[in-house]
């Protein structure tokens, strides 16, 4: 039986991005929509008053306390599951959804069905792609969830889609617990955001839950068995198939790489004996080893909606990733420098160090609790040299000092943004014609700089300044 929100008091938990579509969505389905979030601040004061002017309660400075008489809790998807609010609203047994449970409550009997995507790393870049390959295949779609389009906005607006390509996060995925995509795919599962699901077990478990009830096809990486696990653990309806994708070549059920050719085992007549050609590996922009895997994910989603093969070739073709994203930026001297700011934990970094065989490694900021060893220790072969900035530094240097004593390191002991003009001059006399100076921190970047994009622009600006 579908909710019914008119007349219902539903309490909208924080502002934001999410929280703010997702009040005036309820409130125009005419919910009694109170509007709670901790912080008080300017921007939240701004966003409360525009709500208030179209009726909505707001209560700034209170995240924790329970209203009276809500009968539903829509939440950001970063608010944790340990908050007091939701243990409140568990002992009276008020649901708590999030922004894409009340997306997908709200489609429409003929809404476009939704390609899912998740996975530690790789997730925008897959979306993207699926995305582009969908538009070459002359489906209206887009790109949505965390990214492009807003997903209450596709299910509830007037554009009318074909299918959608969701990228969902394992917080959105946590409060989704309704979800049941066309077909899913987890990219990768390594150790993230443990602070608010408590545990690894339990962030792969909110991953999985993307799996749950796919029609189609549950895509699993065949080089990470934890994913593979999931779709085992999933239940899904009938027919439903298990599709991998590997950069080896493919055996039947799965998408792979022959020869530098981007084949599908798995969409075809009589897949143990046939392969479909889809794409070259130089289709794939850039054409690292994970982002290839991302566009085989995609690829499979893609092929899972019955796409044909030329549109695949022509979706990679066209995408352009966004920015800081394994990026070149220029060459000076004969080496390469390349912007991967948004590798902001070792798992991304890992995928990024192994795209290049000699290395002048720029590296460091918040460390989130991470260690290093592994992924040095995996790298070591691959590096000229190392150049450390940010407030966790001293954790990358000691993790080189154990496994790769040999490696020259640069610490640089300084936090301010200027670091990053130094720090791509000391990895320029570092490096050698041939290699690449690579910036992937394995680490958030807010102890020197707003964000990721901030970074890599100092990063991108100081490569321009020594070409000048």
């Amino acid at each position: 039986m579908p909710f019914e929100f008119q007349g219902k008091h539903v309490t909208v938990a924080g502002l934001g991005v999410s929280g703010v579509p997702a009040a005036k969505v309820l409130h125009g389905l005419g919910a009694r929509v109170t509007v709670v979030n901790d912080g008080a601040d300017e921007r939240a004061r701004a966003q409360a008053a525009e709500l208030e002017a179209l009726g909505i309660t707001v209560r700034l400075g209170d995240g924790d306390t329970l209203p009276d008489g809500t009968e539903l809790i829509v939440t950001a998807p970063g608010w944790k599951p340990t908050k007091p609010l939701f243990t409140a609203a568990g002992q009276v047994g008020v649901p708590v959804w999030g922004d894409v449970e009340l997306a997908w409550r709200l489609r429409r009997p003929d809404s476009a069905p939704w390609l899912a995507v998740t996975g530690t790393n790789g997730k925008t870049t897959t979306v993207q792609m699926l995305a582009s390959i969908l538009k070459a295949a002359g489906l209206r779609t887009a790109a949505v969830g965390n990214i492009g389009v807003s997903l209450l906005d596709a299910v509830t607006g007037d554009e009318e889609y074909d299918v959608l390509a969701v990228e969902l996060s394992s917080y959105q995925l946590h409060w989704a617990p309704s979800l049941r995509a066309h077909s899913a795919a987890v990219l990768n599962l390594a150790p993230d955001h443990l602070d608010w699901h408590g545990s690894m077990e339990a962030y792969a478990a909110d991953k999985g839950r993307i799996y749950e009830g796919n029609h189609v096809a549950c895509v699993y990486n065949v080089a990470d068995k934890a994913t593979e696990d999931l779709v085992r653990e999933a239940d899904v309806e009938e027919g439903c198939r298990a599709i991998g994708f590997t950069l080896g070549s493919p055996a039947p059920s799965q998408l792979g790489v022959v020869d530098g050719i981007l084949v599908d085992r798995a969409f075809v007549e009589n897949r143990h004996k046939n392969a479909q050609e889809l794409a070259e590996v130089s289709d794939v922009n850039p054409p690292a080893p994970h982002n290839i895997a991302n566009a085989l994910a995609a690829a499979a989603l893609a092929r899972a909606f019955g796409v044909p093969a030329a549109a695949v070739r022509d979706g990679l073709r066209a995408f352009t990733p966004d920015a800081h994203r394994i990026a070149h930026v220029a060459d000076v001297d004969g080496v390469a420098y390349v912007d991967d700011s948004k590798a902001t934990n070792t798992h991304a970094t890992e995928a990024s160090l192994a795209a290049y065989e000699s290395i002048v490694w720029i590296a460091g900021g918040l460390a989130k609790g991470a260690t290093f060893d592994e992924l040095v220790a995996g790298a070591a072969k691959r590096l000229r040299g190392a150049v450390l900035i940010g407030a966790d530094r001293a954790l990358i240097r000691e993790a080189l000092t154990r496994h790769a004593p040999e490696v020259p390191v640069v610490d640089l002991d300084r936090t301010d943004t200027g670091a990053m003009l130094q720090a791509v001059q000391e990895a320029r006399r570092l490096a050698r014609p041939g290699d690449t100076v690579l910036l992937a921190p394995a680490c958030a970047s807010m102890d020197m700089f707003t964000n990721y994009n901030q970074r890599g622009d100092a990063f991108a600006q100081a490569v321009r300044e020594l070409g000048a």
